[in-house]
C-alpha cells in the first residue's frame, strides 16, 4: 500500500469518514450520485492498492455489475417503455433495466468502498475505538482483519513447500492432487491452531482482561483531525439536509425522472464530490507539498 496520507489520521476520523460515506451511498438510489462515489471509491481503492485494485475490478467488478443488470429485468417487469417481451410473455422494460444497472452500481461502490475500509482501518485501531467499550468484540475484529493475509501467506508458503517435494496440488492425477490439497489444508489448520494457542498465551502474559489494565497508544486527536472532522460534520449536515429537502428525489418507476441541475441541486453534487474524493484530494495536495518542498530545497 502506498503512503496514504488519510490513514495517518485519527482512527475516528478515518471510521466515521467511511460509515458516512458508505451509508449514504447505500441510503441514495441516485445516478449522479451512485456515479461519483464508484468513481471515488475506485480512485481511492487505485491509490492504495494500484495494480491490484485495476484487476480486481475487471476479474470480479466488471462481471458482477454485468450479471447484476442482465438479472434485475428477468424479475422485474416495471415500466411503461417496453422494449420487447421475454419468451414467457413478461414485458422487457427500459426502466428495470436501468434500474438494475445502477442497482449494480451501488454494490460495486459499496464493496469498493468496504475494500478501501479494510486498507485503512487496521486491528490496531479497531483495538484502540472499541476496546475499552467492548473489549472483547475489538479483539476478535482485529484478530480477523490481521488473520485473513496471514493465513493466505502461510498457505502459499506450505504450498510452496510442497511443491518442491513434488507434492503440489498441479502434481499428479486428481486423487493424487485431492490428496496433497487435504495434506495442505492440514498443514495449515494446524499452524492455525498452534498460532492461535500462542497468541491467547500471548494475550494473558500481558494481562489481557485484568481489571484496571492500561493500554497504549500512538493516536492523538490534533489540530489536523479537528479540521477534518468540522469538514465531515459540514458536509454530511449539507447532504443530509439536501436529502431531507428532496435534492436527491429519483424515481425509476413507472417512469425514469429527469435528473435536476438546477443551482441548489448542483451544490449538492459538489459537496457530495468533496466528500466522496477527501482522502484522494488530501493525498495528491501533500504530494504536490511534498515535491514543492523537495525542489526548493534543490
Amino acid at each position: 500500500m502506498k503512503n496514504d496520507v488519510f490513514s495517518g489520521y485519527h482512527p475516528f476520523i478515518n471510521m466515521f469518514y467511511f460509515v458516512l460515506v458508505i451509508g449514504l451511498t447505500m441510503f441514495f438510489m441516485h445516478p449522479v450520485l451512485l456515479g461519483l462515489s464508484f468513481m471515488s471509491g475506485l480512485a481511492y481503492s487505485v491509490y492504495l492498492k494500484g495494480n491490484k485494485a485495476v484487476r480486481f475490478s475487471l476479474l470480479y467488478m466488471l462481471p458482477l455489475l454485468l450479471i447484476t443488470a442482465l438479472v434485475n429485468p428477468a424479475f422485474n417487469h416495471q415500466g411503461v417503455t417496453i422494449l420487447a417481451y421475454l419468451p414467457g410473455g413478461n414485458p422487457l422494460t427500459l426502466e428495470s433495466i436501468l434500474y438494475g444497472v445502477f442497482a449494480a452500481f451501488l454494490l460495486i461502490s459499496v464493496i469498493t468502498w468496504f475494500s478501501c475500509f479494510s486498507a485503512v482501518m487496521t486491528g490496531d485501531k479497531f483495538v484502540f475505538l472499541f476496546g475499552r467499550v467492548i473489549p472483547a468484540l475489538s479483539l476478535v475484529l482485529s484478530m480477523a482483519l490481521r488473520f485473513v493475509p496471514r493465513f493466505i501467506a502461510q498457505a502459499k508458503i506450505i504450498s510452496n513447500a510442497q511443491r518442491c517435494v513434488g507434492r503440489d496440488v498441479r502434481s499428479g492425477g486428481i486423487l493424487n492432487r485431492a490428496k496433497h490439497g487435504i495434506k495442505i489444508l492440514s498443514i495449515l489448520v494446524t499452524w492455525a491452531l498452534e498460532n492461535a494457542i500462542d497468541t491467547a498465551d500471548s494475550m494473558k502474559s500481558r494481562g489481557f482482561g485484568l481489571p484496571g489494565r492500561t493500554s497504549f497508544s500512538i493516536f492523538r486527536f490534533d489540530r489536523r483531525d479537528k479540521k477534518a472532522l468540522l469538514f465531515l460534520f459540514l458536509c454530511g449536515g449539507y447532504i443530509v439536509a439536501g436529502a431531507g429537502f428532496n435534492g436527491f428525489a429519483f424515481v425509476f418507476f413507472p417512469i425514469m425522472s429527469e435528473i435536476s441541475f438546477t443551482p441548489y441541486v448542483l451544490s449538492l453534487f459538489t459537496v457530495w464530490l468533496a466528500l466522496c474524493a477527501m482522502p484522494v484530494f488530501i493525498n495528491v495536495k501533500e504530494g504536490l507539498r511534498w515535491k514543492t518542498m523537495s525542489s526548493s530545497k534543490i
